[in-house]
């Protein structure tokens, strides 16, 4: 049975409106952005944006947080940012930096999100017809407005991501095309890319291996809409209207991948199990995964092993090397600083389990440098030495921890530690 044409003009066109927990009502109410309001010049009209900042501005104000722009945010920002926000935090594991989010609220969806006007067509009846082709002047407004708003309203890097599903995705893959210095990352997801007889699709294709995309990387999602007994393969085969929405992203993902010398960091991934209005919340999972594979801090096993293996200068060259990758810097402009929370737990672990005194010492000596207010640092420093048999050293560290912070764990360390001295 085939997808009928009502059924891929929802998958194109309509979307449930949700109210989310964006704006305090009461004092108890739950917060996880704010609203404001853009007079466009470039659209004639007031625009909604939706902003989610990390909460780690607020402790550290200069620090500044790639971007990530996302179409339809009445549908999906609630959801992008909670993985956003989880997967940067130490729960988490810090698989990826901070974001700071920047959701679009449609007020003409079809409007905006295609890139070319049509007056007839496939799917497209006469209504749907009259008021598209707004799509760039919407990357206008993106460009020449919004972006300017955010990077001076926020603490913003360069690094900018744009992600879009469905009419979104298209507009994603069309900025990918006629904007690809505007960002650093596109996440297409489920594209319709099958608009206008395939016009963008047909012009990506055409420039692809001629273009050079050094430094940006291109995820690429699709659904399963295709009948349930069509895979991928098989799919490809049909020629009726029906699968053309896969037909047409299987197209471009051919194209994607098979792309030689032109710099691209290239991914795509079909989601069998996933229906065209559930993948945005995988695709989105997956597509931060591959854009910041290299984020993660990985420790081997053979490097506690490795005598001469340094973990400071390890940890530095890691974080000096996502400063660059990710346009990413401490709040003084500075090649980016092992985290502390990173190298307390990590050092901590040399010396408590792998009883590495010299190694670890040497990793909170680091931390107290970086960050001279680490009161954890000299507390885990008075630990290492009580395990030393080093009581004066100890004490001194203790002291300073709590001369920075009263814990009631360091105060309890202390007094038992200087009842054995002076016993």
């Amino acid at each position: 049975m085939q997808i009928s044409t009502k059924r891929l003009l929802l998958l194109a066109f309509n979307f449930s409106i949700s109210i989310i927990r964006i704006e305090a009502q009461t004092p108890n109410a739950l917060l996880i952005g704010k609203i404001e309001s853009i007079d466009s010049h470039k659209l004639n009209e007031k625009r909604t944006i939706w902003i989610h900042v990390p909460e780690s501005s607020k402790i550290d104000p200069k620090k500044k947080f790639p971007v990530v722009y996302l179409f339809d945010a009445e549908r999906n920002f609630s959801s992008v940012e909670s993985t956003i926000s989880f997967l940067s935090s130490e729960n988490g594991n810090n698989f990826w930096p901070e974001l700071i989010l920047v959701g679009l609220v449609n007020t003409n969806r079809t409007r905006d999100l295609t890139p070319t006007h049509v007056f007839s067509g496939l799917f497209v009846d006469s209504v749907t017809a009259s008021v598209s082709g707004g799509g760039e002047n919407l990357m206008s407004f993106i460009e020449q407005e919004l972006i300017p708003h955010i990077d001076s309203a926020y603490p913003t890097t360069g690094y900018r991501i744009l992600i879009g599903h469905s009419l979104g995705g298209l507009m994603v893959i069309n900025a990918f095309q006629h904007h690809k210095s505007l960002f650093r990352g596109y996440v297409a997801i489920d594209p319709s890319m099958w608009w206008d007889n395939q016009k963008l699709l047909k012009e990506v294709e055409g420039t692809f291996n001629r273009t050079s995309y050094s430094g940006i990387s291109l995820f690429l999602a699709m659904a399963h809409t295709q009948p349930g007994d069509m895979d991928t393969m098989t799919v490809k085969k049909d020629t009726t209207s029906g699968t053309i929405h896969a037909r047409s992203i299987l197209l471009l993902a051919n194209c994607m991948m098979a792309t030689g010398q032109n710099g691209l960091q290239v991914n795509f991934k079909y989601y069998d199990n996933d229906t065209h209005g559930s993948v945005p919340l995988i695709a989105t999972y997956d597509a931060l995964h591959f854009i910041f594979k290299e984020y993660p801090l990985v420790i081997r096993d053979e490097y506690y092993q490795d005598d001469n293996f340094s973990f400071t200068k390890f940890l530095i060259s890691h974080y000096e090397d996502l400063a660059s990758r990710y346009d990413i810097t401490d709040n003084k402009g500075k090649a980016l600083l092992p985290p502390e929370t990173v190298v307390n737990n990590l050092a901590y672990y040399l010396f408590n389990e792998k009883k590495q005194f010299d190694r670890a010492e040497e990793m909170f000596a680091m931390n107290i440098k970086n960050y001279p207010a680490s009161f954890l640092a000299y507390e885990f420093l008075g630990d290492l030495y009580k395990a030393k048999g080093d009581e004066s050293r100890a004490i001194a560290n203790y002291k300073k921890s709590l001369s920075i912070m009263e814990r009631p764990e360091a105060r309890l360390k202390l007094e038992k530690l200087e009842q054995v001295v002076n016993h």
